[in-house]
This record gives structure tokens, C-alpha cells and sequence, in this order.
């Protein structure tokens, strides 16, 4: 593998000198973060006000591929050209996305908007995350990815908060404007803070690798979205990206095999910590997302509260988060110590999973509030030792591409997981309302028009009905996702805890890392 110099044009940053570049990145991360969810409440006026109902799922399908397949190639531009160029034009092409879509008129510009957002998004949390490789020693790296972790937290509750706010008040297009001055303030900084490794490098782009891995996550990402809500699982037009997916993914493995410089080398999967914590990584990421998508409508569902409310109620999850998060890393970095957290994280994400199969109509809200708070807590606890140990395994020259692939995965699983809890449930739901409310009651209601608003509208009798059909049908699903948590718990024990290297790099770490490199060709 070709490489440029690996050391760097100056000594380690001090503290005052990470400060600002730490910021900056953090505002990268969360322009990211938040996009993904900021338009959950905002999409029913914009459909609305830009006729487009029908295209309503491309809005937020249109992002998440387009960042998902830019991932990697991100993580392998930045290990062979430097990471600061690269991070300049990823935040530039967000704001791009983020200036068209505030001026959209139609939805075909909306999708378009969205799509270059998540070209350039797609590229802000993997670079962030790989910079602070560049610039921190791995002991000292755990207490900033803690807080990096915490932003994921913020994020999941501030979207749809900030997304309805806006909507209600001084207009949807905000959800855009909002990013276009951070994204030049994040932009700036990085310019004048950033002193990173530079690279010369004749870059060979694996094209056969991106276009097949381009396929293969278009028609993942499709399967997840489309299945049972556009298309039966079962018709062609599923069963068909299915097919292509699986045959893209093999042609892919096999462009990797060949390709000069892989997107993502096969010679990684030689590192028995990397495909633990990355296989780790697929399981909460599927328990995670699985649980989170529906969360905020049971609560709206369940106890009756608008969406905003909803959105507030969990703010215990969050602080759950962001504080396991922060204190796992600074606990990993004064003690070098790290293994345990992971395996703590599936413990207790585990003990949550349970935990919140056990709700009913009749739980109290503090009980829900310290449920959800368990589940933000077991998240929080391992979510980012998961990328340290990843980081750990490598060089920093291939810290960037190491990076990108765990992310990529864990993204992956966040969308398959999804989609399993949501067929789960779509399936059990429809179930429990044809036993429990016959069609001669006039009230038996499609699944999809079953709207927060419209069951507390319904009379009483009904109304308790739908409201106990839906409990019945979710809890159930938690229970679902706890061999996932078991498999992941068995994967991390295996986990070898390698020290935490004290310096910008380790020769040991790259010798090793060049001699697989061919091997995976």
C-alpha cells in the first residue's frame, strides 16, 4: 500500500490547541446527527405544502443512502489524501445541500437537496471521529469520543424538537437555513485550527468496489424502507432487491479481493478485534435504531402527549447517554482499562430491552421515563469504546477507512433493524385489532391512518381497544431483540484488550498492518 509521511508537521496539540478544533467538529457531527432526525415532525407540513405525500418516504431514504455509501469512501479519501481537505469539502457540500433545499419549491428539489446534504454528511461524523485520531494519542482519545457519543444522544431528542418548532413557527425551511452559518463557522475553524498529517499519494479509485457497494446499499436501504409499507414482503419488487442485494455484496467482496486500494480491505477482517467490535457494533445498532424508531409514537400512543411531548419524554434516555458516555471515556483514559464497557453495555442494554417489554397502559410515566433512561444508559456505556478499539487495532493511516467500515456496518444494522421490529409489529398490530375490534364495530381503521390524534379522538371503548392492540403489539418486540444483545455480549467476551498506545502512532501496529495488506489482494 502506498502511504505519504506519517509524521506529523508538529508536535502533539496542547489542550488550548484541540479546544477549537474539537468544536468544530462536534458542530460537524451534530449537523449530521440531526439531519437524520430533525425532519421526523416536520415532514407532514412540507409534503403537505409542497404537494408531494406520495415522495413522502424519499425525503429521509434519499439522505441515509447517500451518506451511508459515501462512508467509506470518505474514511479511505481521507487515510490517502489527509483529512482536512477532505473535511472542508464534506461540510461544504452539506451546507450546498442545506442552501438547496431551503429554496425548494417541489419535492423532486427537496430529494435532490437531501441527497447532496447526505453526500456531504455522509462524510462529517466518520472524519470527525478519525480526526481526533490524528490529533490525540488512543489513551487520551477515550474522554473526547465520549462526549462525540453524547452528541448522538442530543440529537435523537433536539431533531424532531427542533424540526417541530420550526415547522410551527418561522417555517420548515429553517431545518436547512439553521445549518448554513454552522457549517461555515465549522468550516472556518477547521481551516485555521487543523494542523494534520499531509499525504502525496496517487490515488487509485476503486471504482468496481464503489459502484457495486453502491448497489448493494441502495437496495438494503430500499428492502428496509419499502418493505411492508409500500410493497408486501413478499412481491416482486422486494423479493428482486433482495436478489440484488445479496449478488452486489458478493460482486463487491470480490472487487475488494482485486482492487489496488479497497474502500475497504479486506485485510482488516484479519483483525480479530475489529470484527468483533464491528459485529458487536451491527447487533446494538440494530437493537438500537429497532427500539428508538418506536418509542415516540408508543408514548403518544400510550399515555395520550402531542409529538413535542413525546419528544421531551425522552430526554431521560438522553441524559442516560451522554452520561454513561462521558464517564466511560474518561474512566477508559485515566485507567486504560476498556474491555468491560462494551460487555456492561449489552448487560444493561439487555436488563432495558426487558425491562420495556414489560410496559402496559396501565405503567406510570416515571416508570417509563426510568425505563427509557436505562435504555440511553446502556447505549452510552459501550457505543464509542466500539470505535476506540477499532482505532486501536490500526494506524493512524488507516484509522480513517477502519473507522468508516465500523460505521458502516453498525448503519447497516440500524436500518435492518428497523425494518425487523417494524414488520414485527405492523404484523402483530394488525393481528390484535382484527381479533379485538370486528369490522362490524364500523371502527376497524387501517394500521397506517392509526395517527396519535385520531385514536384520542375515538370514543372511549374504542379508543381503549387500539391503545391496548398497540402496547400488546410492541412489548413483545423488545423481548425480540435480546438474542441480538445476547450475541453481542458472546462476540465482545473475545474482545482482546490491547493497550491503549500513548503516542500519535505505533510502529508495531503498522508493521503488522502492512503485511496483511497484500495478503488481502
Amino acid at each position: 500500500m502506498t502511504s505519504g509521511p506519517d509524521a506529523h508537521e508538529a508536535e502533539a496539540p496542547t489542550r488550548t490547541r484541540i479546544a477549537p478544533v474539537f468544536a468544530g467538529l462536534l458542530v460537524a457531527m451534530l449537523l449530521a446527527s440531526l439531519d437524520q432526525t430533525i425532519f421526523s415532525t416536520a415532514l407532514p407540513t412540507i409534503v403537505g405544502e409542497l404537494n408531494g405525500v406520495e415522495h413522502m418516504l424519499w425525503v429521509t431514504t434519499a439522505y441515509l443512502v447517500a451518506a451511508t455509501i459515501m462512508m467509506p469512501i470518505y474514511g479511505k479519501l481521507g487515510d490517502l489524501l489527509g483529512r482536512k481537505s477532505i473535511f472542508a469539502i464534506a461540510l461544504a457540500v452539506f451546507v450546498v445541500g442545506s442552501v438547496v433545499g431551503g429554496l425548494a419549491q417541489d419535492m423532486t428539489w427537496l430529494i435532490i437537496a437531501r441527497a447532496i446534504q447526505g453526500i456531504g454528511g455522509g462524510g462529517l461524523m466518520i472524519l470527525a471521529q478519525a480526526i481526533i485520531a490524528d490529533v490525540v494519542p488512543v489513551r487520551d482519545r477515550p474522554k473526547y469520543m465520549g462526549v462525540m457519543g453524547a452528541v448522538f444522544g442530543v440529537s435523537s431528542v433536539a431533531g424532531p424538537l427542533l424540526g417541530g418548532w420550526f415547522t410551527e413557527g418561522i417555517g420548515w425551511r429553517w431545518a436547512f437555513w439553521i445549518n448554513v452559518p454552522l457549517g461555515i463557522a465549522a468550516i472556518v475553524m477547521a481551516l485555521i485550527f487543523l494542523r494534520l498529517p499531509k499525504h502525496k499519494v496517487a490515488v487509485k479509485l476503486d471504482i468496481a468496489g464503489i459502484v457495486t457497494m453502491a448497489v448493494a446499499v441502495t437496495s438494503i436501504i430500499l428492502v428496509t424502507s419499502w418493505g411492508g409499507t409500500e410493497y408486501e414482503w413478499g412481491s416482486p419488487t422486494i423479493i428482486g432487491l433482495i436478489v440484488l442485494a445479496v449478488v452486489a455484496s458478493a460482486l463487491f467482496v470480490l472487487a475488494e479481493h482485486r482492487a489496488a486500494e479497497p474502500i475497504i480491505p479486506l485485510a482488516m477482517f484479519r483483525s480479530r478485534n475489529f470484527v468483533l467490535a464491528t459485529a458487536a457494533g451491527l447487533f446494538i445498532g440494530v437493537a438500537m435504531f429497532g427500539s428508538l424508531g418506536y418509542l415516540p409514537t408508543y408514548l403518544q400512543m400510550v399515555t395520550g402527549v402531542n409529538a413535542t411531548v413525546s419528544g421531551l419524554m425522552l430526554i431521560p434516555m438522553v441524559v442516560g447517554l451522554m452520561l454513561t458516555s462521558i464517564v466511560t471515556g474518561q474512566l477508559a483514559a485515566r485507567t486504560g482499562r476498556y474491555k468491560w464497557m462494551p460487555l456492561a453495555s449489552m448487560v444493561i442494554t439487555g436488563v432495558a430491552l426487558w425491562l420495556l417489554s414489560t410496559m402496559t397502559v396501565e405503567t406510570s410515566i416515571p416508570v417509563l421515563l426510568t425505563y427509557t433512561f436505562v435504555l440511553g444508559a446502556g447505549i452510552g456505556t459501550g457505543m464509542q469504546i466500539l470505535v476506540l478499539i477499532v482505532q486501536n487495532s490500526f494506524p493512524n493511516r488507516q484509522v480513517g477507512v477502519a473507522t468508516a467500515s465500523n460505521n458502516f456496518f453498525r448503519e447497516i444494522g440500524a436500518s435492518v433493524g428497523g425494518a425487523v421490529v417494524g414488520a414485527l409489529f405492523s404484523s402483530r398490530l394488525a393481528d390484535l385489532l382484527a381479533e379485538r375490534l370486528p369490522a362490524s364495530d364500523g371502527a376497524s381503521t387501517s394500521i397506517d391512518s392509526l395517527t396519535p390524534s385520531i385514536v384520542n379522538d375515538l370514543p372511549d371503548a374504542i379508543h381503549d381497544v387500539i391503545v391496548g392492540a398497540y402496547n400488546d403489539a410492541l412489548t413483545p418486540v423488545f423481548l425480540v431483540l435480546l438474542p441480538m444483545i445476547a450475541a453481542g455480549f458472546v462476540l465482545l467476551a473475545f474482545i482482546k484488550e490491547v493497550p491503549l498506545r500513548a503516542t500519535l502512532d505505533d510502529p508495531e501496529v503498522e508493521a503488522e498492518a502492512v503485511e496483511a495488506a497484500p495478503a488481502a489482494r
